[in-house]
């Protein structure tokens, strides 16, 4: 499998650390992630946002390694988030947990089911 990162010349160049699109060729397997919610596995809530995103963050892998798989594998993540002020953050965040990968990235500011939670993230990764 090959997972390939393109950013058309004739397109605006993406804004922070991700891919406007990327190719798979010779995947055998597809995950679609539903959207993980920062709560751990007791039933608990991050208080501040860095911490709730990392705990999302966290979900996804759970998520990938229960499918043998890893961030490696990510090809689309779509983040939504309370409030727009948490945008530079979560791009920090993000940044610092995946590296030098580039998923194609799509960020919704939007109401999130649960008023405690800040963040949500569903993604799609390949194998």
């Amino acid at each position: 499998m090959k997972i390939r990162p393109i950013n058309a010349s004739d397109a605006p160049a993406p804004v922070a650390s991700y891919a406007q699109a990327v190719e798979v060729t010779n995947a055998a397997r597809i995950l679609y992630i539903s959207g993980q919610i920062p709560v751990g596995k007791d039933g608990s809530v991050p208080s501040g946002f860095g911490d709730q995103f990392r705990m999302a963050w966290a979900n996804i892998e759970a998520q990938l390694r229960a499918a043998d798989m890893t961030l490696d594998n990510l090809v689309k993540i779509t983040v939504f988030l309370a409030d727009r002020r948490f945008a530079a953050e979560s791009r920090e965040v993000r940044r610092a947990i995946l590296g030098d990968r580039r998923p194609a990235l799509t960020v919704i500011i939007a109401g999130i089911f649960d008023a405690a939670w800040l963040v949500e993230i569903e993604a799609v990764a390949v194998a």
